[in-house]
């Protein structure tokens, strides 16, 4: 049964937002360093739309880096409310103490540090040595630090569940982003002086996206296993449970929907170049989109959700 306390759909509601949030930071800079490169090489004629949409991803970019230190301090601030047991607006009095002298507050307080790099890499040039290595290690941060208050960390600080989680996040927010942010970018390069431009990233987002998908897949079937301590019956008995079957639907629609860009859809662009072409590859990442966006609403429930394995005994 979905739990119905206040402090429990508001601690829900802003993991999920911080998790979209992380992912279109990850996707919005991939797109804009991409969509840079395209104003290097491209003929004069496409190169407004190239710089429209990097300009539009940064601008995203920065916005959703915004939103997510923002949910991760409000995210810290629900927590101290839960462990102190005081009503929330009175939970300052004990941030610090919970932020740095709780597991579940140093894990927070990781990936807060993480968040505020993360949006100080979304202020720097696309393309600059500084910004790629701020990215990246702002989302392993990120990354680890949320994999420490989830339920990987029931097996111990540094263990290879924790690991395992740390790269499952990374790969669904990179998967996720990559579709997220393309959805809200490309229709800047639905021209067609741009359509080369749109052609070759487009094919960069799904090789990009290829590879997370196999991550995900991967770490997502053993996280399940572990979760679920080996028995079917713990899906169909409790919250996480349900939140897992809905979860995995949701995966397996976005992945149908990119498979059908990546085998039908942009192979028929790459051969036409048409307009209609464009047009359906973009609809269908936003379906694919739409999919990944319940992906991480499905995620925010299960890890805060009692896990199956638990409730197994």
């Amino acid at each position: 049964m979905m739990n119905d306390d206040p402090l429990w759909l508001a601690q829900t509601a802003f993991a999920a937002l911080a998790d979209l949030a992380f992912a279109c930071t990850l996707g919005a800079l991939l797109l804009a360093g991409w969509l840079s490169r395209e104003q290097a090489f491209a003929p004069p004629s496409p190169v407004l739309p190239a710089r429209q949409g990097c300009r539009r991803a940064a601008g995203g970019g920065l916005i959703a880096a915004i939103v997510l230190v923002s949910c991760n301090f409000v995210s810290l601030w629900l927590q101290s409310a839960a462990m102190s047991g005081v009503p929330i607006l009175q939970a300052g009095a004990s941030l610090w103490l919970v932020a740095t002298g709780t597991h579940v507050g140093i894990g927070w307080s990781v990936a807060l540090a993480g968040s505020v790099l993360l949006l100080l890499a979304a202020s720097g040039a696309p393309l600059s040595i500084s910004r790629i290595v701020s990215t990246v290690l702002a989302a392993l941060i990120v990354a680890a630090g949320k994999s420490a208050i989830g339920h990987a960390a029931d097996a111990g600080a540094f263990s290879f569940a924790e690991g395992v989680q740390t790269l499952h996040l990374l790969a669904t927010a990179a998967w996720g982003g990559i579709v997220i942010a393309g959805a809200f970018v490309l229709p800047a390069l639905d021209t067609s002086v741009a359509r080369a431009a749109l052609i070759r990233t487009v094919a960069r987002m799904s090789r990009a996206a290829s590879l997370a998908v196999v991550l995900v897949v991967l770490t997502g079937v053993f996280n399940a296993w572990r979760g679920a301590a080996g028995s079917l019956a713990t899906l169909t008995a409790s919250t996480w449970g349900h939140a897992l079957i809905v979860k995995i639907a949701l995966v397996a629609a976005a992945l149908a929907f990119g498979a059908l860009n990546r085998w039908s859809a942009l192979p028929r662009l790459q051969r036409s170049a048409s307009t209609m072409d464009a047009h359906t590859v973009i609809n269908v990442m936003r379906m694919e989109a739409v999919m990944m966006a319940g992906v991480f609403v499905a995620a925010a429930v299960l890890s805060h959700s009692v896990p199956g394995s638990a409730l197994a005994g």
